[in-house]
């Protein structure tokens, strides 16, 4: 470890990371705005062009619990080609896509890349920085991992309310090209490979079974679905069944694709429950926000884009100070300080109103990101700090997997809540008015009761979102500093025995 963090020059391969990581996260988010014009431009139905979404999302979810195996398989600046170059070649396709399936299977492609990547930067930043720099490392990792979401939205609806959505991926396209030539001098291989097998049966079970929970959560969040549907049923059924036979057959495999040993240790586990906490609550924000801006208010996709766009900024900035910061003092008070302002802000946010004002919300979802600059890289560095090095591959797709099911359950269940509480809200208000909502005299005033229980909620899913982000609150407290556990290596009998040094 210490011979490859002295001897490598880290900018070029840390630009190299970030560029292609930032350019895969944005593409990512880049769509969710310009759907509605692209089902019209396409041809096919709302259902139909959620698939963009929802299968980028489900290779994502199946390629990154094996990234810890293509790892350890190959060279590191062979895998960052590869996944840049899938990228690269997925970006392409959708760009000249005639018809959906084509466009469809680009965006397979682009997410098989992103799969592999996201979780390489992870390891390729814990082994070439030494545990006191890390967090001033993974705080630069947050640029790409936070700046990147927020920004693609008003991107997208500045590009579609003046352009062809297609100039969506032509503004990638050069971006993903310099990071792969640029890549391919800069990168070097800095962790060390074996031999493992692939363990086919994990592999099938994985994909079953996260592929099924993902795919489910996503139908579960579309309104014409929901969670009484029977194809999101069928769906959590599969994903649930396979995932405990993916937990059996990980326990007993000898070189398991994804190591579950790493929830013994303590700090990482702890860590990661209040990840996926955030990544839940942080979803409130980005998916209601725009709908009460645009829906409510009747702002437009770019303005409701550009809500989020300072907090993007104010995020980019304090991302590396949090992790400077992190170096210094841990992430416990970090954490509690971040989470704190997250509450108040996210409470706050359940006070909406039809005469909000756009500068109001825009104060408090730039203060709710300023308070999220100091959680996600803070909090997951502590937790991977404990883990030996050994584990950082499998921590590392751990995470990255269990984060990628938190924010589909996140966004379903939000979107669940808040549906759900505005429709019963809005059938007790139209009792209350003693009016026929099929009666077309009454259609001014079902408009403006829609409207109240819409705005309803939003504030009562913003409600749940803050008592979510209580209990990562109280976690926070028991978050402490760590090293990384020392593993012994003795010989005995012939073979190597490892044994963890506590």
């Amino acid at each position: 470890m210490e011979a490859v963090q002295n001897q490598i020059r880290r900018a070029p391969i840390v630009a190299s990371l970030l560029i292609a990581a930032f350019v895969a996260i944005l593409s990512q988010t880049l769509l969710n705005v310009a759907l509605p014009k692209m089902m019209v431009s396409l041809g096919v139905s709302e259902t139909t062009i959620q698939w963009l979404i929802t299968g980028y999302m489900l290779v994502n979810g199946i390629l990154v619990p094996i990234s810890a195996y293509l790892i350890e398989k190959f060279t590191t600046r062979h895998l960052f080609i590869a996944a840049t170059g899938l990228f690269t070649a997925g970006t392409i396709i959708c760009a000249v896509a005639p018809g959906f399936e084509v466009l469809l299977v680009g965006r397979l492609i682009q997410a098989a890349g992103a799969g592999i990547l996201m979780p390489l930067m992870s390891i390729v930043f814990l082994t070439i920085f030494p545990i006191e720099q890390r967090g001033k490392a993974m705080g630069m990792m947050g640029l790409a991992m936070i700046f990147a979401p927020a920004v693609g939205p008003t991107l997208s609806g500045w590009v579609v309310e003046h352009h062809s959505w297609r100039v969506l991926f032509y503004i990638v396209l050069p971006l993903t090209l310099f990071g792969l030539i640029y890549g391919s001098f800069a990168m070097k291989n800095v962790t060390r490979n074996s031999s493992p097998k692939l363990d086919y049966l994990g592999v099938v079970f994985s994909t079953l079974g996260f592929g099924g929970l993902l795919y489910g959560f996503s139908d579960a969040s579309n309104p014409d679905e929901g969670w009484g549907s029977s194809r999101v049923i069928a769906s959590m059924i599969v994903g649930v069944v396979f995932l405990i036979l993916f937990v059996w057959r990980e326990l007993k495999a000898k070189k398991p694709i994804l190591e579950l040993r790493v929830f013994k240790y303590d700090m990482y586990s702890l860590t990661t429950i209040i990840n996926m906490i955030i990544t839940m609550a942080m979803f409130s924000g980005m998916i209601l926000l725009p709908i009460f801006l645009q829906n409510i208010l009747g702002f437009s996709p770019l303005k409701s884009g550009l809500l989020l766009l300072p907090g993007a900024l104010l995020m980019g900035v304090m991302s590396p100070i949090a992790g400077a910061l992190f170096d210094k003092i841990g992430a416990r008070w970090l954490a509690v300080f971040g989470l704190a302002v997250t509450v108040f802000t996210t409470f706050e946010l359940s006070k909406l109103t039809t005469d909000t004002t756009y500068g109001h919300m825009l104060l408090l979802y730039t203060l709710r990101m300023f308070g999220m600059s100091f959680l996600m890289m803070p909090i997951q560095t502590a937790g991977m700090n404990q883990l030996p090095q050994r584990l950082n591959a499998h921590g590392s797709a751990m995470s990255q997997t269990l984060r990628n099911v938190a924010g589909a359950l996140g966004t379903a269940f939000l979107v669940t809540v808040f549906s759900n509480k505005a429709a019963s809200y809005g059938k007790q208000l139209i009792l209350e008015a003693k009016i026929n909502p099929q009666d077309a005299a009454n259609a001014a005033k079902v408009k403006e009761i829609t409207a109240v229980a819409t705005v309803h909620g939003i504030n009562f899913a913003f409600l749940v979102a803050t008592w979510m982000t209580v209990a990562s609150l109280v976690l926070a407290f028991f978050i402490r500093r760590t090293k990384p556990h020392v593993e012994a290596v003795t010989v005995k009998e012939g073979h190597v025995a490892e044994s963890v040094a506590k």
